[in-house]
């Protein structure tokens, strides 16, 4: 069987408001091709833009991939890093303290598209000297829906 096609994804989420509009932004890079995507919402998280951006990523690819995904929203990476997601999964989508998880549909569909691919989480710093991810911050902020006058 041929190796999976390895794809990065770096992505990012903004909210102007918490809550209150968002976007996100992702751009997904295959054999040394660029693909940028973004969406927004009227009234959101931030974090549920952050997950959004991953989902939509990986939504984005048309067959089973190894990935791997660089985020500066510690609310991600930390929740597939430190096993969290799949304990969630374990007790019922509740936390250590009992209780609900937060954004539950998201983090259902985001692990169902972590099952399709092989996927790694990277942690990086937001608003730093790291070009893709500032690329993904000015997508995001450039698809949140303005007010309307």
């Amino acid at each position: 069987m041929a190796d999976k096609k390895r794809v990065t994804l770096y992505t990012d989420g903004a909210c102007s408001g918490n809550p209150g509009a968002g976007g996100w932004g992702a751009i997904l890079i295959f054999n040394g091709v660029e693909r940028e995507l973004s969406g927004g919402e009227a009234y959101t998280t931030n974090n549920r833009m952050e997950l959004m951006a991953v989902i939509r990523g990986l939504e984005a690819l048309k067959y089973p991939c190894s990935v791997e995904i660089y985020s500066d929203s510690a609310y991600t990476v930390n929740a597939f890093v430190n096993g969290w997601i799949f304990d969630w999964e374990k007790n019922g989508w509740k936390k250590s303290d009992n209780k609900a998880v937060l954004n539950i549909d998201l983090w259902k569909n985001l692990l169902q598209l972590t099952k399709l691919h092989d996927v790694v989480f990277k942690k990086v710093k937001g608003h730093a000297d790291n070009a893709y991810n500032n690329r993904c911050d000015a997508l995001a902020r450039g698809a949140i829906p303005k007010e309307p006058k």
